[in-house]
């Protein structure tokens, strides 16, 4: 299955939706006929981090550097003095550092140094293939290497590597996560659904991740595991958020103590990153100058009186 074949075709709602029911069709069929091949397609699917159609510029003035990590060498910027307290940003699975480029500007106007990478397999760092694992082990690398972090602020599956490297000791004053997914189990059984993969191939597909990457996913989804960090974290989540549901926010916080989630509304699981109040909200905890966050944001507006 190479979509890269098909790139002669105009990019409109009704040629996703003629792909999307083309692969779909192939992985049931080829799940009944061919499991192991299969296996195998959904396998590079789902460790493949698709590459944006856009790139988003640099948010300041940067030195670049390049870190080695497991996987390869990942590309790392750094804004700021090089003395000041330092804040990682973890982008989330098939984006870049740069992403995260709206939290810059406020971070540094409060003295911070700020620094982000492109995970594995995306942006300009090594390889074409990742897994949750080796964003793990890119934090950890970039931790050695430019840190160590007063906070980190990560989104998406770039905030679910944030909390496995705090429970594996990531040394950290504070934490942002953004649009965090609270269970890969559960994304593996959608990704599942969306091919129209069989059970019994989706259960060979995490067989065959787990063995490759050395990691359970049980193990990596142990909420539990949190109730030994006792940092501040902030949680900032969108009601409407289809990539990661909110009541996945839910479950981050009530597992992890001390935690504040922020309920955002009509921000979705993108555009969250972009909203000025967002990224001031963020600058603000990180320098710890909130007492207590909003719990919405913005804050809904008070019902008229009834008379």
């Amino acid at each position: 299955m190479n979509h890269r074949a098909l790139s002669f075709l105009p990019i409109d709602s009704t040629t996703v939706r003629l792909l999307s029911l083309a692969t779909r069709a192939y992985f049931a069929l080829a799940s009944r006929l061919r499991p192991g091949l299969a296996r195998r397609h959904a396998e590079r699917l789902f460790t493949t981090p698709p590459r944006p159609a856009r790139r988003w510029p640099t948010p300041a003035a940067a030195r670049r550097d390049s870190v080695p990590t497991p996987a390869g060498h990942v590309a790392v910027w750094q804004a700021g003095p090089a003395e000041a307290p330092a804040v990682l940003l973890s982008h989330g699975w098939g984006g870049a550092g740069a992403q995260l480029g709206g939290f810059v500007a406020p971070l540094l106007a409060r003295g911070f140094r700020v620094v982000w990478l492109d995970h594995p397999g995306h942006g300009d760092s090594d390889g074409r293939r990742s897994a949750l694992p080796e964003l793990v082990a890119a934090i950890r690398a970039v931790d050695a290497a430019c840190g160590p972090f007063h906070a980190a602020v990560g989104h998406s599956l770039g905030a679910a590597a944030l909390t496995l490297a705090l429970r594996d000791g990531l040394p950290l004053a504070r934490v942002v996560l953004v649009g965090a997914p609270a269970s890969l189990v559960e994304y593996m059984h959608g990704f599942a659904r969306r091919l129209g993969l069989s059970a019994a191939v989706r259960e060979g597909l995490r067989r065959r991740i787990e063995q490759r990457y050395g990691s359970a996913f049980a193990d990596i989804d142990r909420l539990d595991d949190l109730g030994r960090l006792t940092l501040p974290a902030l949680l900032v989540h969108d009601a409407g958020d289809r990539h990661a549901p909110f009541a996945h926010g839910e479950r981050i916080a009530a597992a992890l103590p001390g935690a504040r989630l922020v309920r955002t509304h009509g921000l979705g699981h993108f555009r969250i990153l972009r909203r000025p109040e967002v990224q001031r909200l963020v600058a603000a905890f990180v320098a710890g100058e909130l007492a207590a966050p909003p719990a919405e944001l913005p804050a809904l507006p008070v019902p008229a009186p009834l008379y």
